[in-house]
């Protein structure tokens, strides 16, 4: 089975910056699917980014231009470099992966096309 750890985590000021990181034990095939979900108290879990085998990436219309999702293949390692954080950011953070799913921009940000989900970290953007 499929692990994935987050860290990098935190507590912000509004404006701030944090890069949150995933290591996942494997890659559980040559065509996949990454992501990163958050969920604030009391509100559903949402997609924020996600990234394919082939590179191409997708975001919430929430966090564009302002989050970038990346991975590193060497490191199993999948990151979320999020700039100009917002109250409205704080929630917990989870990474999660998939098998390949090409339906669509937003398609691939629902948590339906993911099967192996971390543990999460805690983001939260206050003065």
């Amino acid at each position: 089975e499929v692990r994935l750890v987050e860290s990098g985590g935190g507590s912000v000021q509004p404006g701030g910056s944090l890069k949150l990181s995933c290591v996942t034990s494997e890659y559980t095939s040559s065509n996949y699917l990454m992501g990163w979900f958050r969920q604030a108290p009391g509100k559903e879990r949402e997609g924020v980014a996600a990234i394919s085998t082939d590179g191409s990436t997708s975001y919430a219309d929430s966090v564009k231009g302002r989050f970038i999702v990346s991975q590193d293949r060497a490191k199993n390692t999948l990151y979320l470099e999020m700039n100009n954080l917002k109250p409205e950011d704080t929630a917990m953070y989870y990474c999660a992966t998939g098998p390949f799913y090409s339906g669509g921009y937003y398609a691939i940000l629902s948590t339906v096309r993911y099967k192996y989900w971390g543990q999460g970290t805690q983001v939260t953007v206050s003065s």
